[in-house]
Protein backbone atom coordinates (compact mmCIF):
# COMPACT_ATOMS: atom_id res chain seq x y z
CA UNK A 1 0.00 0.00 0.00
CA UNK A 2 1.51 3.32 -0.78
CA UNK A 3 1.42 6.60 0.82
CA UNK A 4 -1.60 7.93 -1.43
CA UNK A 5 -3.66 4.87 -0.38
CA UNK A 6 -3.00 4.91 3.20
CA UNK A 7 -4.52 8.61 2.95
CA UNK A 8 -6.96 7.60 0.79
CA UNK A 9 -8.41 5.29 3.16
CA UNK A 10 -7.13 6.85 6.45
CA UNK A 11 -10.36 7.15 7.62
CA UNK A 12 -11.39 3.46 7.58
CA UNK A 13 -8.03 2.02 8.15
CA UNK A 14 -8.56 3.82 11.47
CA UNK A 15 -11.67 1.59 12.14
CA UNK A 16 -9.78 -1.24 14.36
CA UNK A 17 -11.80 -4.22 12.75
CA UNK A 18 -10.42 -3.17 9.38
CA UNK A 19 -6.90 -1.64 9.89
CA UNK A 20 -3.82 -1.88 7.25
CA UNK A 21 -4.23 -5.43 6.85
CA UNK A 22 -8.27 -5.40 5.98
CA UNK A 23 -7.86 -2.50 3.83
CA UNK A 24 -4.68 -4.65 1.61
CA UNK A 25 -7.44 -7.22 1.55
CA UNK A 26 -10.40 -5.40 -0.17
CA UNK A 27 -7.20 -3.72 -2.53
CA UNK A 28 -7.05 -7.49 -3.63
CA UNK A 29 -10.26 -8.07 -3.80
CA UNK A 30 -13.00 -8.56 -6.60
CA UNK A 31 -16.64 -7.75 -6.40
CA UNK A 32 -19.09 -8.75 -8.98
CA UNK A 33 -22.09 -5.79 -8.81
CA UNK A 34 -24.98 -7.30 -11.07
CA UNK A 35 -27.64 -4.60 -11.50
CA UNK A 36 -26.34 -1.20 -11.81
CA UNK A 37 -29.91 0.28 -11.10
CA UNK A 38 -31.39 1.81 -7.43
CA UNK A 39 -29.49 -1.02 -5.43
CA UNK A 40 -26.20 -0.83 -7.41
CA UNK A 41 -25.98 1.96 -7.81
CA UNK A 42 -24.73 2.61 -3.71
CA UNK A 43 -23.22 -0.43 -3.56
CA UNK A 44 -20.85 0.37 -6.44
CA UNK A 45 -20.49 4.18 -5.07
CA UNK A 46 -19.58 2.63 -1.56
CA UNK A 47 -17.81 -0.18 -2.66
CA UNK A 48 -15.57 1.65 -5.02
CA UNK A 49 -14.60 4.83 -2.62
CA UNK A 50 -13.90 1.94 0.06
CA UNK A 51 -10.68 0.76 -2.25
CA UNK A 52 -12.32 -2.79 -4.00
CA UNK A 53 -9.92 -3.58 -6.43
CA UNK A 54 -11.63 -5.17 -9.21
CA UNK A 55 -15.55 -3.92 -9.94
CA UNK A 56 -16.97 -5.61 -12.61
CA UNK A 57 -20.52 -4.08 -13.65
CA UNK A 58 -23.13 -6.16 -15.30
CA UNK A 59 -26.45 -4.59 -16.87
CA UNK A 60 -27.87 -5.18 -20.00
CA UNK A 61 -30.00 -1.65 -19.76
CA UNK A 62 -29.93 1.91 -20.53
CA UNK A 63 -30.14 4.75 -18.85
CA UNK A 64 -33.51 6.52 -18.65
CA UNK A 65 -35.18 9.69 -17.25
CA UNK A 66 -37.41 7.50 -14.98
CA UNK A 67 -34.34 6.23 -13.11
CA UNK A 68 -32.51 9.44 -12.21
CA UNK A 69 -34.83 9.36 -9.06
CA UNK A 70 -33.26 6.50 -7.22
CA UNK A 71 -30.23 5.13 -9.21
CA UNK A 72 -27.36 7.81 -8.14
CA UNK A 73 -24.70 5.98 -9.61
CA UNK A 74 -26.12 8.02 -13.25
CA UNK A 75 -26.13 11.34 -14.71
CA UNK A 76 -28.97 13.46 -16.38
CA UNK A 77 -26.10 13.46 -19.52
CA UNK A 78 -25.80 9.91 -19.63
CA UNK A 79 -29.53 9.28 -20.24
CA UNK A 80 -29.29 6.76 -23.58
CA UNK A 81 -25.77 5.68 -22.29
CA UNK A 82 -25.27 1.97 -21.38
CA UNK A 83 -25.70 2.03 -17.40
CA UNK A 84 -22.31 0.15 -16.69
CA UNK A 85 -20.54 2.74 -18.94
CA UNK A 86 -21.94 5.38 -17.52
CA UNK A 87 -21.55 4.05 -13.66
CA UNK A 88 -17.99 3.48 -14.51
CA UNK A 89 -17.95 7.31 -15.15
CA UNK A 90 -19.30 8.08 -11.67
CA UNK A 91 -17.03 5.06 -10.37
CA UNK A 92 -13.85 6.73 -11.98
CA UNK A 93 -14.07 9.97 -10.75
CA UNK A 94 -14.70 9.01 -7.22
CA UNK A 95 -11.57 6.61 -7.09
CA UNK A 96 -9.65 6.15 -10.05
CA UNK A 97 -6.99 3.88 -8.47
CA UNK A 98 -9.88 0.83 -8.93
CA UNK A 99 -10.37 -1.47 -12.06
CA UNK A 100 -13.71 -1.43 -13.53
CA UNK A 101 -14.80 -3.89 -16.14
CA UNK A 102 -18.28 -3.35 -18.11
CA UNK A 103 -20.05 -6.06 -19.28
CA UNK A 104 -23.50 -4.64 -21.38
CA UNK A 105 -25.16 -7.96 -21.90
CA UNK A 106 -27.23 -10.76 -19.84
CA UNK A 107 -25.36 -13.70 -18.21
CA UNK A 108 -26.30 -17.02 -18.54
CA UNK A 109 -24.96 -20.61 -17.95
CA UNK A 110 -21.20 -21.19 -18.45
CA UNK A 111 -20.61 -17.53 -18.88
CA UNK A 112 -22.44 -16.64 -15.56
CA UNK A 113 -20.36 -19.14 -13.76
CA UNK A 114 -17.39 -17.97 -15.17
CA UNK A 115 -17.63 -14.70 -14.24
CA UNK A 116 -18.76 -15.93 -10.33
CA UNK A 117 -15.91 -18.30 -10.40
CA UNK A 118 -13.61 -15.21 -10.61
CA UNK A 119 -15.32 -13.23 -8.28
CA UNK A 120 -14.66 -12.96 -4.36
CA UNK A 121 -18.16 -11.87 -3.68
CA UNK A 122 -21.29 -11.21 -6.62
CA UNK A 123 -24.06 -8.46 -5.04
CA UNK A 124 -27.56 -9.38 -6.45
CA UNK A 125 -29.21 -6.39 -7.68
CA UNK A 126 -31.16 -7.43 -10.20
CA UNK A 127 -34.88 -7.15 -9.87
CA UNK A 128 -36.22 -10.61 -11.32
CA UNK A 129 -36.71 -14.28 -9.38
CA UNK A 130 -35.32 -15.70 -12.38
CA UNK A 131 -32.05 -13.65 -12.16
CA UNK A 132 -31.71 -14.36 -8.34
CA UNK A 133 -32.72 -17.56 -9.07
CA UNK A 134 -29.66 -18.34 -11.62
CA UNK A 135 -27.07 -16.60 -9.74
CA UNK A 136 -27.86 -18.14 -6.33
CA UNK A 137 -27.54 -21.35 -7.96
CA UNK A 138 -24.27 -20.34 -9.56
CA UNK A 139 -23.35 -18.85 -6.59
CA UNK A 140 -23.58 -22.11 -4.99
CA UNK A 141 -22.43 -24.58 -7.25
CA UNK A 142 -18.95 -22.22 -7.00
CA UNK A 143 -18.98 -21.63 -3.16
CA UNK A 144 -19.09 -17.72 -3.66
CA UNK A 145 -20.57 -15.61 -1.25
CA UNK A 146 -23.89 -13.50 -2.43
CA UNK A 147 -25.19 -10.90 -1.29
CA UNK A 148 -28.59 -10.16 -2.09
CA UNK A 149 -31.15 -7.22 -1.63
CA UNK A 150 -34.45 -6.27 -2.84
CA UNK A 151 -36.35 -3.44 -2.63
CA UNK A 152 -40.26 -1.82 -3.40
CA UNK A 153 -42.24 1.25 -1.86
CA UNK A 154 -41.75 2.23 1.33
CA UNK A 155 -39.98 -1.83 2.05
CA UNK A 156 -36.53 -3.53 1.78
CA UNK A 157 -35.03 -6.91 2.07
CA UNK A 158 -31.49 -8.02 2.70
CA UNK A 159 -29.71 -11.18 3.41
CA UNK A 160 -26.42 -13.17 2.96
CA UNK A 161 -25.46 -16.26 1.90
CA UNK A 162 -21.82 -17.47 2.41
CA UNK A 163 -21.81 -20.65 0.24
CA UNK A 164 -18.20 -21.56 1.86
CA UNK A 165 -20.61 -22.39 5.07
CA UNK A 166 -22.52 -25.52 3.11
CA UNK A 167 -24.57 -25.61 6.80
CA UNK A 168 -26.61 -22.62 5.53
CA UNK A 169 -29.56 -21.89 3.54
CA UNK A 170 -30.00 -20.40 -0.13
CA UNK A 171 -31.99 -18.05 -1.62
CA UNK A 172 -34.22 -20.61 -3.10
CA UNK A 173 -34.85 -21.71 0.71
CA UNK A 174 -36.33 -18.35 0.92
CA UNK A 175 -38.37 -18.18 -2.58
CA UNK A 176 -39.77 -20.70 -4.15
CA UNK A 177 -40.11 -20.78 -8.21
CA UNK A 178 -43.63 -20.65 -8.07
CA UNK A 179 -43.83 -17.21 -6.55
CA UNK A 180 -45.03 -15.00 -8.87
CA UNK A 181 -43.07 -12.65 -10.57
CA UNK A 182 -41.36 -9.79 -8.24
CA UNK A 183 -42.83 -6.81 -8.26
CA UNK A 184 -41.51 -4.05 -10.44
CA UNK A 185 -40.71 -0.05 -9.44
CA UNK A 186 -42.62 0.76 -12.67
CA UNK A 187 -45.81 -0.90 -11.62
CA UNK A 188 -45.66 -0.08 -7.93
CA UNK A 189 -43.35 2.48 -6.88
CA UNK A 190 -40.77 2.64 -5.36
CA UNK A 191 -38.86 6.18 -2.89
CA UNK A 192 -35.19 6.64 -3.31
CA UNK A 193 -33.84 6.43 -0.25
CA UNK A 194 -35.13 2.94 0.65
CA UNK A 195 -33.64 1.25 -2.38
CA UNK A 196 -30.38 3.61 -1.78
CA UNK A 197 -30.52 2.30 2.27
CA UNK A 198 -30.50 -1.35 0.92
CA UNK A 199 -28.03 -0.75 -1.33
CA UNK A 200 -25.74 0.39 1.15
CA UNK A 201 -25.85 -2.21 3.51
CA UNK A 202 -25.24 -4.68 0.66
CA UNK A 203 -22.08 -2.73 0.50
CA UNK A 204 -21.56 -3.20 4.05
CA UNK A 205 -21.78 -7.08 4.02
CA UNK A 206 -19.57 -7.11 1.42
CA UNK A 207 -17.05 -5.67 3.07
CA UNK A 208 -17.52 -7.45 6.69
CA UNK A 209 -17.31 -10.62 3.99
CA UNK A 210 -14.05 -10.07 2.66
CA UNK A 211 -12.57 -8.17 5.88
CA UNK A 212 -13.44 -11.38 7.84
CA UNK A 213 -15.32 -8.59 10.16
CA UNK A 214 -18.22 -8.66 12.74
CA UNK A 215 -21.31 -11.59 12.15
CA UNK A 216 -22.94 -11.16 8.62
CA UNK A 217 -26.29 -11.46 8.03
CA UNK A 218 -25.57 -15.09 7.16
CA UNK A 219 -28.97 -17.64 7.79
CA UNK A 220 -31.12 -14.05 8.71
CA UNK A 221 -33.39 -11.67 6.72
CA UNK A 222 -33.18 -8.51 7.22
CA UNK A 223 -36.48 -6.66 6.68
CA UNK A 224 -37.17 -2.79 6.10
CA UNK A 225 -40.10 -0.79 6.62
CA UNK A 226 -39.44 2.60 5.93
CA UNK A 227 -43.36 3.69 6.59
CA UNK A 228 -42.87 2.71 10.69
CA UNK A 229 -39.13 2.76 10.78
CA UNK A 230 -38.72 -0.21 11.53
CA UNK A 231 -36.24 -3.56 11.05
CA UNK A 232 -37.12 -6.99 11.66
CA UNK A 233 -34.29 -9.64 11.44
CA UNK A 234 -35.93 -13.10 10.96
CA UNK A 235 -33.52 -16.41 11.17
CA UNK A 236 -33.95 -18.25 7.92
CA UNK A 237 -33.87 -21.93 7.89
CA UNK A 238 -32.33 -24.31 5.00
CA UNK A 239 -35.03 -25.89 3.32
CA UNK A 240 -34.49 -29.95 3.42
CA UNK A 241 -36.23 -29.93 0.60
CA UNK A 242 -34.70 -27.05 -1.53
CA UNK A 243 -33.99 -28.07 -5.49
CA UNK A 244 -30.27 -25.68 -5.15
CA UNK A 245 -29.22 -26.42 -1.56
CA UNK A 246 -30.55 -29.31 0.11
CA UNK A 247 -28.58 -32.99 0.16
CA UNK A 248 -31.08 -34.92 -1.67
CA UNK A 249 -30.32 -32.27 -4.37
CA UNK A 250 -26.15 -33.27 -3.71
CA UNK A 251 -27.04 -36.67 -3.45
CA UNK A 252 -28.97 -36.32 -7.22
Amino acid sequence: MNDDQLLRYARQILVPQIGIEGQQQLLDSHVVIIGLGGLGSPAALYLAAAGIGQLTLVDDDQLDLTNLQRQIAHQTKNIGKNKTLSATETLTNINPESRYNCIDRQLHGDELDALIQSADIVIDATDSFASRFEINQSCFKLKTPLVSGAAIRMEGQLSVYDFRNNDGPCYRCLYQEVETEAATCSENGILGPVVGTIGCLQAVEAIKVLTHVGNSLQGHLLIFDAFSMEWRKMKLRKDPSCPVCSSQTDAL
